[in-house]
């Protein structure tokens, strides 16, 4: 091989990105038979070093830097830029400094640029400030090319005041060093600031570069201004710049942030060849714009191509997109394919997959789900037991929550929630409290969802007082806040105090949502309010929220205990929650019984027993009308027809929480193990109260006769 041939196989190591093509390049210079002086010359081996660092392989590039005959200043300057550019190896370089100091070679502008870079990824702003003492010890801190990157580090490290005195200092700033200011008020946290240097940028004369554009647009995306997008993109389009993959994918964000599909479809279908980042946006877009059917459009028009294939942020997005559809048409085809696509493991699509699986009522798949998935972060334990809760399986969801702490993993203010929302509804005060602790050990207990949640289990605990004490310890409550308050007071019969604290919510700007509705028109419902029910209920109709089954529940509850019957028929007629149409009937048909109201009574029966013939409540009910209204035959023959159907109503269940421990107790039952106990104790309470009668009485005849 001669001369030139290997002169330009060393110039294309600079090139080079793939290691497996540079090991064969690599081999291709050792094995030529030119003189060895050429081969191994510190060009040559620089030229290999850095093609090795280009490669992410360190321990080839180590090696060729430890086997060179003679090192040179750019020797180490390839070597320390090749650690710079990884997270891990970052320290390394620093190290190389000492090292090349030790043989006698000083720092160029080029090392401290690298060394900054390398700072920028460990974030450790005191190696960064020594690093800047030394950059102006050695008489580099007037070159643009290091201050730009010092600009970086400290962007990097969240100091932006140093940021911007750096940027301040440069005389001559061009567009990196714009770049590099503007991005890092946007890593920071900064966005308006960003976008106001943006602007000065424009009125400096510098020309923004497509990277500018990008994450500018990323920025809008962000904050969700839309007409800031706008703008950027006009911009883009009359400054004939010929956009590149990342700005096409930024205008994707943006127009998808900003709830604008359809703009940000055409732009997805004008990208000649658009890769999985920009599918994965658009399918995303879709699912946080509740378009599911567009989503699935999309998805199966990327299953249709070779490539690329779908990742698993594809799969997470188009399932949350899906989650509000049948889990049989939908989610069980889609966890189909996620198995055959090795995702199943994965805890990021095994969370949309509980989402989903808990959203259409199955209890099992997200168990078979989450036992699958070996390392579960935080937010999938958290989906697990605030999927439990929802569905009203408090006690799993403690026991989650319980295990999830056990494990070590630090529960968030959404795990604490839904851990203190079972206690809530289970009523265990106990385990509330102890849940409230570990809210306030960890610094969960001042989050605002946290707070509604410490409310409501108080409030549903009995200590109305705890929960407004948290309650006023909140700076600003959010409505699922007032709304725990509000059904606290409801839940304890206190009807003007939830009217007073409703006209709160309304003062603070709130608009109010069908929980706030529920809690007062249940207040109504316990305090027979029947005016003001009906105004509650047409003022929720009037702002635009559709009454669920439990409002329907209270607003049947209040008028037919009221005597109002024909209206409450109406009401139930008119009620589309034909799941919960018998529970309404059956409401009704007991306020019939009270009122003695025989016809309305028997027509009532009749609705039901059309929808389910073998209704135990219902049969004794009509029993007791026909009671009621003296018709003893029909009252023997109901309960023939009970006792021949082997009917049985199905008993009340009571709980107590004693010593840790939840006891379930329902009417007849002889299976606890302290059931004599118990029984003993209940008899001695009711002597107790005997006596005490006893006592009454005889105190009351004594006074009489005196």
């Amino acid at each position: 091989m001669n001369p030139p041939v290997v002169a330009t196989l060393i110039q294309t190591c600079r090139s080079i990105t793939s290691l497996k093509r540079a090991r064969q390049l690599h081999a291709l210079i050792l094995t030529s038979n030119v003189t060895p002086i050429n081969v191994q010359s510190p060009y040559s081996y620089n030229n290999v070093l850095s093609m090795y660092g280009r490669c992410g392989s360190f321990r080839d590039a180590r090696q060729v830097f430890e086997k060179m005959p003679k090192r040179s200043l750019v020797s180490y300057n390839a070597l320390i830029a090749a650690y710079s550019r990884d997270h891990s190896h970052a320290h390394l370089a620093f190290k190389l400094v000492n090292q090349m100091e030790f043989e006698y070679l000083r720092p160029n502008g080029l090392t401290f640029t690298s060394l900054t870079q390398a700072v920028s990824l460990l974030e450790d702003r005191l190696i960064g400030s020594l690093l800047h003492a030394q950059v102006i010890k050695r008489g580099f801190s007037e070159s643009t090319c290091v201050q730009t990157s010092l600009l970086g580090m400290y962007s990097n490290c969240g100091d932006l005041e140093s940021a911007k005195n750096i940027f301040g200092c440069i005389g001559d700033r061009d567009a990196v060093a714009w770049n590099s200011i503007i991005l890092g008020n946007f890593k920071n946290d900064k966005v308006d600031q960003g976008l106001y240097l943006f602007g000065a940028m424009l009125r400096s004369g510098v020309s923004p570069t497509l990277f500018t554009y990008s994450m500018v647009l990323n920025a809008c995306g962000r904050m969700q201004n839309y007409s800031c997008g706008q703008l950027i993109h006009a911009r883009v389009i009359i400054s004939n710049i010929l956009a590149d993959l990342p700005l096409q994918n930024a205008l994707l964000y943006m127009y998808c942030n900003c709830s604008d599909t359809q703009t940000a479809f055409i732009v997805f279908s004008r990208i000649n060849d658009p890769d999985l980042v920009s599918w994965n946006s658009m399918i995303a877009g879709y699912m946080e714009n509740a378009d599911g059917e567009k989503a699935m459009d999309l998805f199966i028009e990327l299953q249709k191509m070779l490539l690329p294939k779908p990742d698993e942020y594809t799969f997470a997005a188009i399932i949350s997109a899906t989650s509000d559809f049948p889990a049989s048409d939908y989610g069980k085809p889609l966890h189909a394919l996620v198995i055959k696509a090795g995702y199943d493991r994965s805890v990021f699509v095994g969370t949309t997959l509980l989402n989903i699986y808990f959203k259409n009522g199955d209890m099992e798949s997200p168990w078979k789900v989450f036992k699958l998935i070996s390392e579960k972060d935080v937010v999938l334990w958290t989906e697990m037991i605030m999927g439990h809760s929802r569905i009203g399986d408090g006690e799993r969801a403690i026991k989650l929550f319980c295990e999830m702490c056990q494990e070590g993993h630090k529960c968030d203010s959404f795990a604490l929630s839904g851990a203190l929302s079972a206690c809530a509804d289970l009523a265990i005060l106990k385990q509330g409290e102890m849940i409230h602790s570990q809210a306030v050990k960890t610094g969960h207990h001042a989050e605002t969802s946290v707070c509604g949640s410490l409310v409501d289990m108080y409030a549903k605990n009995g200590g109305l007082q705890a929960a407004q004490s948290i309650f006023s310890q909140v700076l600003q409550p959010d409505l699922k806040c007032w709304n725990a308050m509000l059904g606290g007071y409801s839940q304890h019969g206190m009807a003007e105090e939830a009217f007073s604290f409703f006209e709160a919510i309304l003062k603070v700007g709130l608009i109010p949502d069908q929980v706030t509705y529920l809690s007062l028109l249940s207040s109504c419902s316990h305090s027979g309010l029947v005016e003001r029910g009906k105004f509650l209920w047409n003022q929720m109709k009037e702002n635009g929220l559709t009454p669920g089954p439990k409002h329907y529940s209270c607003m049947v509850s209040l008028l037919s205990r009221a005597g109002l019957l024909e209206e409450t028929e109406i009401l139930i007629i008119e009620s589309p929650c034909t799941e919960n149409r018998i529970e309404l009937w059956r409401t009704l048909l007991s306020s019939c019984v009270t009122k003695r109201s025989f016809r309305m009574g028997i027509h009532v029966a009749e609705q039901i027993l059309r929808l389910d013939s073998e209704d135990v409540a219902t049969h004794i009910l009509l029993s007791n009308l026909y009671a009621a209204a003296g018709i003893w035959d029909a009252v023997a023959e109901t309960r023939r027809k009970i006792k021949g159907s082997m009917l049985e109503k199905e008993p009340g269940l009571s709980w107590i929480e004693a010593k840790n421990n939840v006891h379930v107790f329902s009417s007849g039952d002889q299976s606890h193990p302290k059931i004599d106990e118990a029984q003993a104790e209940l008899h001695r309470l009711h002597g107790n109260i005997r006596k005490l009668v006893t006592d009454e009485f005889d105190e009351r005849y004594y006074l009489q006769r005196m």
